[in-house]
């Protein structure tokens, strides 16, 4: 029977819970802490180890346990919540967060995906840090319309030539790690080769979505939370939605779908075929950016840059 390990992770501490001897124990969220569970996790010999996503504080214990050579999975919160409910597990503590965890893996299999390396870890923190700045520059640019007293925008002016001379520095150090892997280079290249998609578009899916060109076009859709969730009973049929996924993907995608519905000959095509058929613009839009990372995901698979009919 397989041992499967669930983490709950908190800011100090890690409560681990192992299935099924149903062994339960804690260690700091800090480097010696996550040594002493490599150690005792390799003791045991776990298969598979499942931790939450939890805005940054389980990376520590991901790389570490990764980097031992244990295969380490991270899961999304909401379904092991939704996971939770449905056993009628209501009572909610870190232990028993750890051991629901280990019996939501334990139940569903998840599939495994490799984790992001070093270099695309870091690619993913520069283009959130470009993202950052982006908006902050943007709340900036409002604040200083808003302005009345002189010094208050000569202060917002200061600000504002900081941050663009920062994004100009991040800009660079993208640059720098792109031009570092080969693989990137090329991959960049293809990107920027489709009408609609350009250096911040391309470098975000590289770092957010490794798994371009290596799924099909409906596991890709899913992954980005572009696949329409369908809602019908009996003879009733909802509204489709679209939701869950990679966020930061979407997004990207969203403002490169609304260039290529306006400057791709093809991708312009199809949206307006969509509108002329009585389809609201916000879904034509969607459609255009689940069109978009099918053709962006055969580009990568095939290594081929893209083509005008």
């Amino acid at each position: 029977m397989e041992t499967i390990v669930g983490i709950d992770v908190s800011k100090e501490r890690l409560d681990v819970a192992v299935l099924p001897q149903g062994e339960v124990f804690a260690v700091g969220n800090d480097h010696a802490g996550v040594d002493a569970l490599v150690e005792r996790l390799q003791a045991v010999g776990v298969d598979v180890i499942a931790l939450e996503a939890t805005g940054g504080f389980e990376t520590l214990a991901v790389a570490g346990l990764s980097s031992a050579g244990l295969t380490v999975l991270v899961v999304n919160p909401a379904q092991v919540r939704a996971y939770a409910h449905a056993i009628g597990r209501r009572a909610k503590t870190d232990p028993i967060d750890a051991a629901v965890i280990a019996a939501f893996v334990l139940a569903t299999k998840p599939e495994i995906r490799p984790l992001r390396d070093a270099e695309t870890q870091a690619l993913s923190e520069l283009v959130a840090r470009r993202r950052q700045i982006v908006q902050m520059i943007v709340a900036e640019e409002n604040r200083l319309r808003m302005a009345l007293a002189k010094q208050a925008q000569k202060s917002i002016k200061r600000l504002l030539a900081a941050l663009r001379r920062e994004l100009e520095s991040l800009d660079a150090d993208l640059d720098d790690h792109i031009r570092k892997s080969p693989v990137w280079r090329v991959r960049e290249t293809l990107l920027v080769s489709v009408p609609g998609v350009g250096p911040t578009t391309a470098r975000t899916l590289l770092a957010e979505l490794p798994e371009l060109g290596s799924l099909d076009r409906r596991q890709i859709a899913s992954l980005a939370g572009l696949a329409p969730w369908t809602r019908q009973s009996g003879q009733w049929k909802g509204k489709s939605f679209i939701g869950g996924g990679r966020g930061k993907v979407r997004a990207v995608l969203f403002m490169a779908a609304l260039v290529a519905s306006r400057h791709n000959p093809s991708l312009k095509a199809f949206r307006d075929r969509l509108v002329a058929a009585g389809k609201p613009k916000i879904v034509a839009i969607v459609a255009t950016m689940r069109k978009l990372l099918t053709i962006l995901n055969a580009i990568i698979r095939d290594a081929r840059p893209w083509q005008n009919a």
